[in-house]
């Protein structure tokens, strides 16, 4: 029996060592199949998609997924184009589009937009992106291709490198790492470290250094993951890290001057 038949995913929190390799292991014989089998998976299934905010790969993938499984793909990529514009609620727009779906999937700019989706919509919501909370199917396929290359998951030194403060995927990466055995290096710049009351519940669980220097590490990870800077989130920092950068490389000038003086 499918265990996560008609359930929402929301948060990789919800899903622990035992469901996360469920979903692994179910990916694996997806995988395996001849294409003509795989496509009976979702024949006649409708996933409906709600995007608040610009997005090309998550979007992407989850319709060519569809179109995989043998299923179809339709909804909103630009809420100009929807009544939205007009003044409809998100509330409205889910449940109307609960109607047309066997299934949703919402990526939106508010934080709990997805919990809220999924207690309004009549269908399974799938979280693609809430604020600056969790991106948790992006974690999920992180994991899968960090055992698919590694062959393992316990056991690895993993770094993430980047903007661990307004980057969702990492949070969402976190989470999901707290179920193994794994040593992680936090690599960022001092205003863009990791939120400490967003990772509280789990400094427990996880074994974690934080620096601003990726040399430290660099040698004995297995994993480096990279995030990029969330600049459509929060500009203040970003110009922070750029007048530091200019900062620095007049620093450089002045000593690469001094030498040939």
């Amino acid at each position: 029996m499918n265990e996560f038949y008609g359930k929402d995913i929301i948060s990789v929190r919800d899903l622990d060592k035992e469901k996360l390799e469920t979903i692994f292991n179910a990916t694996e014989k997806i995988i395996q199949l001849d294409p003509n089998q795989r496509r009976e998976i979702a024949r006649g299934k409708t996933l409906g998609y709600l995007f608040f905010e610009p997005s090309t790969r998550t979007r992407l993938s989850f319709q060519a997924a569809m179109a995989l499984l043998g299923g179809t793909s339709l909804g909103i990529a630009d809420v100009k184009s929807s009544a939205i514009q007009k003044g409809e609620s998100l509330a409205d727009t889910v449940r109307i589009m609960s109607l047309y779906s066997d299934i949703l999937v919402l990526r939106h700019t508010l934080d709990g937009s997805s919990r809220f989706a999924a207690e309004v919509s009549s269908k399974p919501v799938i979280n693609a992106g809430s604020g600056t909370e969790e991106h948790p199917t992006q974690a999920i396929q992180d994991l899968f291709t960090i055992k698919k290359e590694k062959k393992k998951i316990d056991g690895l030194k993993i770094g993430i490198v980047g903007d661990l403060k307004y980057g969702r995927t990492v949070y969402s990466l976190l989470y999901a790492l707290a179920n193994y055995d794994v040593e992680v290096h936090l690599i960022s710049p001092e205003v863009l470290k990791i939120r400490p009351d967003s990772i509280y519940e789990i400094k427990n669980s996880i074994s974690f250094t934080e620096t601003t220097n990726i040399e430290e590490h660099i040698d004995d990870l297995d994993v480096v993951y990279v995030t990029r800077i969330q600049k459509e989130i929060n500009k203040c920092n970003i110009l922070c890290l750029n007048c530091h950068a200019k900062l620095h490389n007049k620093e450089k000038e002045k000593e690469l001057v001094g030498d040939k003086i």
